[in-house]
This record gives structure tokens, C-alpha cells and sequence, in this order.
């Protein structure tokens, strides 16, 4: 790969002979997050769980306010690795100065606030939730859905992964007459795709980074191949492609922000100390520049009186400190991501000290938020209701006879087609339900959850 090919302003949908955007207030890119801002999609996500369920009077993230900081921490990755790429090679084309100085900032920025627009609701418990319900059909319904779709298509339900989901979300036309669906450009969807893979070659973690997870669906090939073949990234074996080195500064800006928003959510509902807080993130400062070094960072926490407002400072400061040290890893690792060869994320390839910090971050995370009992019990509502619903809605898929199926059916907007004559295919009946399903909000779900179990039958209308 090279700097020169991985970017192009062709969007999906489109004829590749067609005129370019010659809007000299809104480039291409500026369009990309305007479309997902103001896309229905991406506003569900304020009511997705991040990780701790509807909290009551104290406010902490879901997956929209995640996203827009996320996006924010892009936008200076992009903004500073491209200033170091345009700087390394001055003569360059003015298109490739312009895009890598000024444009590169909007991409990373556009692919951030889509990069969880594919998951479903009730956090990872949702992917858990399909997946489980696809591998644990019973017999009957197991042997239907095996004669008539591929493995691969198979496993796209029973390794649903959110990932996957985003590219479909955004470029599937819903039933809309025009093919592309938001339109994006092929560079930020590019920048999206983490595990550039199909189910079927994923999921194998030694292989590489790039096929930890999948990237696209069965229903995406063809459009994940027209995106590789315009930005000339190469396809390492059948439908395993090299990751487009974009992904790595979207993965950066969303591995800096959990991590440490998470630990301010948990800080702020009183699952951690501010101490804890303080011992996981000052290590950082140690041996850094003058304006941030440890003894400032601590001198300006005494003059903060509340609590919440120096985990604050330090949250600023830290994440300050990680976006300037992954410009720079990005750029000393230009080789191997124009190579295709980078198998570890940015934040991997810190000093072996930093490491050892965000292992203990990670640690600690995972023992007391991640698995603390308000997020596991929210977990396991949503792996109920997600199961229930989709035992509900694929029985009607394969059994439309019957009457209740019939009135189920009905409840599925007519943007998910589903034909049960035989002319839509299985594959795309079932994608159907699972798109209405993954789309939901965590409150929705609920409701259609209660509704169409009799719980809640006051609530109809």
C-alpha cells in the first residue's frame, strides 16, 4: 500500500466516472459526518448501553455520547498523523498535502462516530446474545437453515459481530431504491473495518489482528471488495484483506477513550476511589514533558476542591498524553502499516513499562466494572430479551403459516423486507430480523420485549 492510493472521495452507490465534490466550503469528508450525525441510526445510539445500564440521577456515557468523544479524539489523531505524513514527503502532489494536512482529520473523525453503529443493544451482551441463540437452534430449524445458506452465511448469525454490522448499516440500502445507503466515502468506510474478513476466515486470532474478528457480512463481500480494490488494498488470501492503516488510528482513539471513561463512569456511581482512579492513570505522567509531567499534574489536583472535577483534569490530561504518543507510534510504524504486516493495536506497541500500566487497567477493569453487578445484570435482561425476540421473530420466518406468525411479521417496519414465498431467500429474511433486532434501542427492545409477551399490555398503542 501507499500513502498516494488510500484515500479516494468515491462513495458507494455511485458510478466511478462521476463528478467529485467541488464544494469548497464542506470537502468530502466534512460530508461523511454530517451524513452519520443526522442518520437515524447513529441517534439510537443514546439509548444503547455502553456499559452501565440507565443509572438514574447520575449521568454516565452510552453509546452515543461515547461515539461524539471518540470522534473527538479521531479528529486530533488524524489532524496530527496527517501533519507528520505531509511534512515527511513536502513534494507531494497538492492533493495528497491537502488531504493527509487537512482532510485526514474528518475521515478518522467520520469513522469514530460510526465505528459502534452496528452493535445491538445491551452492550457486547447483544452480540452474545445472537450468536447464542444461532448456535443453540433446535434440530429442526438447525437443518433448514443449513440446507439453504452457505456456511459462511451461516456463521454471519452464529459469529454475529458487531463490526460486520457497521459496514451493513451504512451501506445497505434498506429497501431504498438507490444502492449505497448513506452514501460514504470508501476511505471512511475503509477506516471502519477493523477485521477486513468474512466470518468464515475470522475469529482466528493466529492469523493476525486483522482477522481477530470479521469485518463484513456474506451480504458484503462485494462491497468491501470494490472498497479494497479503489484504495489498492491488498487481499493477503480469499476474502482476508490487509487492514487499511486508517483502522489503527479509529482503534487508537476508541482504546483510549474506554479506557479511561470507563474508569471515570465507574468513579463517578462510587464503584471506585478517586485514589484508585489516581494510581491507574498518574503512572503515566512519569518522565513526560514539563507542562504534563507528574508533579504539575498532582500540584494542579490540590487546587481542584470536588472530586468529579479532578478525575476530570486528569481524564483531559491523559488522554492529551495518549493522543500525542500514538501520532507518533503511527508515523515510526509507517513501514509496517503500508506493509500490511502491523499485527498488534498503537496502544500495543507503547514502551514495555506503559504496557504493563494499561494490562493493569485492563485487569482491574475487568474484575471490578466490567463484571460488576449492575452491568451483569443488565447483561443477562438483555440476553433474555434479545433471545426471546429473536425466538419469536425467526420462528415466524420459518413458519409463516401459522397465525401468530402472521401478526408478528406485521411488527417488522417494511424496511426490512421479508418475503416468505421463496424469492427473498432465507439468508435475506433472516438478516432482515436481525437488523430490526440489532437496530433497536435498549428501551425499545424492552418495550416490544413486554409487549408481544403479554407483561405489559397497557402499554400498547
Amino acid at each position: 500500500m501507499n500513502w498516494e492510493s488510500l484515500y479516494s472521495p468515491r462513495r458507494t452507490g455511485e458510478a466511478e466516472n462521476k463528478i467529485r465534490n467541488t464544494d469548497q466550503t464542506r470537502n468530502s469528508y466534512m460530508r461523511d459526518y454530517d451524513r452519520i450525525i443526522f442518520s437515524s441510526a447513529f441517534r439510537r445510539l443514546q439509548n444503547k448501553t455502553q456499559v452501565f445500564p440507565l443509572p438514574g440521577p447520575v449521568f454516565v456515557h452510552n453509546r452515543l455520547t461515547h461515539s461524539l468523544e471518540v470522534a473527538s479524539v479521531g479528529r486530533s489523531l488524524g489532524k496530527m498523523a496527517g501533519e507528520k505524513i505531509a511534512s515527511k514527503y513536502p513534494g507531494s502532489s497538492n492533493d495528497f498535502i491537502e488531504f493527509y494536512r487537512h482532510e485526514l482529520a474528518y475521515v478518522i473523525a467520520s469513522a469514530c462516530l460510526a465505528h459502534d453503529i452496528g452493535n445491538p443493544p445491551f452492550g457486547h451482551s447483544g452480540e452474545d446474545a445472537i450468536r447464542a441463540f444461532f448456535t443453540s437452534l433446535d434440530e429442526k430449524s438447525l437443518t433448514r437453515i443449513q440446507a439453504e445458506l452457505t456456511e459462511n452465511q451461516l456463521l454471519d448469525f452464529q459469529k454475529f459481530e458487531g463490526n460486520s454490522n457497521a459496514l451493513r448499516t451504512l451501506t445497505h440500502n434498506f429497501d431504498e431504491p438507490e444502492d449505497g445507503g448513506y452514501r460514504l466515502t470508501f476511505t471512511s468506510l475503509a477506516s471502519i473495518v477493523k477485521y477486513p474478513c468474512t466470518s468464515q476466515k475470522g475469529f482466528h486470532k493466529g492469523k493476525g489482528i486483522h482477522a481477530k474478528k470479521s469485518g463484513f457480512f456474506d451480504s458484503e463481500i462485494s462491497t468491501y471488495r470494490a472498497i479494497a480494490k479503489a484504495l489498492k488494498i491488498p487481499e493477503r488470501e480469499e476474502n482476508v484483506f490487509a487492514r487499511h492503516p486508517f483502522v489503527y488510528l479509529v482503534e487508537a482513539a476508541d482504546d483510549i477513550c474506554y479506557r479511561v471513561i470507563d474508569l471515570e463512569d465507574a468513579h463517578r456511581l462510587g464503584i471506585i476511589s478517586l485514589e484508585k482512579f489516581k494510581s491507574l492513570l498518574l503512572p503515566f505522567f512519569e518522565n513526560t514533558s514539563e507542562y504534563n509531567a507528574r508533579q504539575k499534574v498532582e500540584d494542579k489536583l490540590l487546587r481542584i476542591n470536588d472530586a468529579n472535577q479532578q478525575a476530570q483534569f486528569i481524564r483531559a490530561n491523559w488522554i492529551g498524553l495518549m493522543v500525542n504518543k500514538m501520532a507518533d507510534i503511527f508515523v515510526a510504524n509507517e513501514e509496517a502499516l503500508l506493509e500490511g504486516t502491523l499485527e498488534r493495536d498503537l496502544l500495543s506497541c507503547l514502551p514495555e513499562d506503559q504496557c504493563r500500566l494499561i494490562k493493569a487497567i485492563n485487569t482491574f477493569s475487568y474484575n471490578h466494572i466490567y463484571n460488576h453487578k449492575a452491568v451483569v445484570e443488565i447483561e443477562l435482561s438483555g440476553f433474555h430479551i434479545i433471545g426471546a425476540l429473536l425466538k419469536d421473530f425467526i420462528h415466524a420466518v420459518l413458519h409463516p403459516e401459522e397465525a401468530k406468525s402472521e401478526k408478528l411479521l406485521l411488527l417488522i417496519p417494511r424496511q426490512f423486507p421479508i418475503d416468505c414465498s421463496g424469492s427473498n431467500g432465507l439468508y435475506n429474511n433472516l438478516q432482515s430480523v436481525v437488523d430490526f433486532i440489532a437496530g433497536m434501542t435498549d428501551l425499545f427492545a424492552i418495550d416490544l420485549y413486554q409487549k408481544i409477551s403479554g407483561i405489559n399490555i397497557s402499554r400498547f398503542g
